[in-house]
């Protein structure tokens, strides 16, 4: 390192010195000697000092995307580094970096230093003249835009918007924005291009309550699609669950109709119920991870001899043992059933890969990837082996594998991460230099073990 970047290097980190000293002057000090117009202007002031700060954030992210190698990092790709690093969601790590992206500066192939998209905008955060809410609302506005709006009128848009989100407080700023967006698309002419960008289907967590929200876009495409298939099953009558007799194809009696009291949104979900299990039994849907396509639940027998608590499907959702003992009826479902101390068949194999047996129970058991902090559920995970690799002589024994996403499967190698399985569980041991004292184990998808006491901590 040149001493030119040695000497910026320091300047970086004494600026950020002076920042905590200075920050930690100001909040011990006392506010009550200040007049109330004195509080507002403070408020203002540091308002102005925390819009600033992004601008900031976007250029050291950028540099991060384009010179930081997430290995060598302790994870498997940029987003995940800052949620382990920042203590952030990856929602929101992905939400700055896309800012980042376009209102940091740019680099282009040749090595041009370039201007941010959004340069306008760029210059009134990096003068704190606008908020987030304000930066949230303009990249909106230019991710819903149809793509006839010319170069020029867009840029010029920006322009406008830059100096309206300075003037002027979020909520008006967002009417103001929406009256630019009607005078830039008066009729409303959206292209294929258009659709397809916008087209989407968000399927939100579970509730506590067991329930899951969706929202989205459907292209014309997809609403012709749904709309014949719900226009037959979500039909009054059809695919009720409430009547003891469903009628799932022809049409249904009069007396199954008179007594559907089912709302139209009722319907249309009872129908969508309808068209997975076709689509199963259907047989069409090929394999996944090498098990054909279908739905796998788990549960333990003390459990479903009391009727109460929760199965695991392969996607991680819970479903009640009211649920789960009905859904025995159909063919097209797989159920695991695991003794009272979660003990689970002994499936033993000679070849590398798994078989579809021990991979149900892998399921069953694991619920998803067994390396810490990671929420991937079983269905996108793959089998690892977890004691000893298959090339040094590993067996693919149940009880030497574990689930893994190919992120985290491709980890362990020489020299990087190594996995054991120990006391029934699979821990993931980082190389020397990644060793934080981070957790070894994941809890994730076994909350019930939060509730146990820790185990020593015993690295041979």
């Amino acid at each position: 390192m040149s001493q030119g970047a040695v000497a910026e290097r320091d300047a970086v980190l004494a600026c950020l010195a002076e920042v905590d000293t200075v920050l930690d002057k100001l909040a011990a000090l006392p506010f009550d000697a200040l007049t109330p117009a004195e509080v507002l202007d403070v408020l203002a002031r540091r308002e102005v000092q925390a819009r600033r700060q992004p601008a900031i954030d976007h250029r050291l992210l950028n540099l991060l995307v384009a010179e930081g190698a997430p290995l060598q990092l302790g994870a498997t790709s940029i987003p995940k580094v800052l949620t382990e690093r920042l203590k952030i969601s990856s929602k929101d790590a992905n939400r700055r970096l896309d800012q980042a992206a376009e209102l940091g500066p740019r680099t282009s192939l040749t090595g041009e230093k370039l201007e941010p998209v959004l340069p306008n905008v760029a210059a009134a955060q990096a003068k704190g003249r606008l908020g987030a809410e304000h930066v949230a609302k303009i990249r909106l506005f230019f991710h819903k835009l149809p793509d006839h709006v010319d170069l020029e009128t867009r840029i010029h848009a920006e322009a406008q918007l830059a100096q309206l989100a300075s003037d002027f407080d979020p909520d008006y700023f967002t009417k103001a924005a929406h009256r630019l967006f009607t005078l830039l698309d008066q009729d409303g002419e959206y292209t294929d291009r258009d659709r397809r960008r916008r087209r989407g289907l968000s399927i939100g967590k579970q509730g506590t309550d067991g329930m899951t929200p969706i929202t989205g876009n459907l292209d014309p495409e997809a609403r012709a699609t749904l709309d014949a298939i719900l226009a037959k099953l979500a039909a009054p009558g059809m695919c009720n669950p409430d009547d003891p007799t469903p009628c799932v194809s022809g049409r249904p009696t009069k007396e199954q109709i008179d007594a559907d009291t089912r709302t139209v949104n009722q319907r249309n979900h009872d129908a969508l119920i309808a068209m997975g299990r076709i689509a199963l039994m259907s047989k069409k849907l090929g394999h996944l991870n090498g098990l054909p396509v279908t739905v796998i639940l788990s549960t333990t027998v003390d459990e479903l001899e009391k009727g109460t608590g929760h199965a695991v499907s392969a996607s991680g959702v819970l479903v009640p043992m009211s649920d789960f003992i009905r859904l025995g009826a159909h063919a097209y479902k797989c159920l695991a059933v695991f003794g009272k101390n979660g003990e689970a068949l002994h499936l033993e194999r000679t070849r590398r890969t798994a078989s579809p047996a021990q991979r149900i129970m892998l399921i069953a058991r694991d619920h998803g990837c067994t390396a810490p902090g990671c929420t991937k559920p079983a269905d996108r995970t793959q089998v690892h082996h977890a004691a000893k690799d298959w090339a040094d002589g590993g067996k693919t024994n149940i009880d030497d594998l574990a689930l893994a996403c190919g992120p985290d499967n491709r980890k362990v190698k020489p020299g990087g991460w190594t996995t054991r399985r120990r006391n029934g569980r699979t821990e993931w041991l980082p190389p020397p230099h990644l060793d934080t004292g981070q957790p070894r184990i994941n809890n994730y998808h076994h909350p019930e073990n939060l509730l146990l006491p820790p185990e020593p901590d015993d690295d041979s």
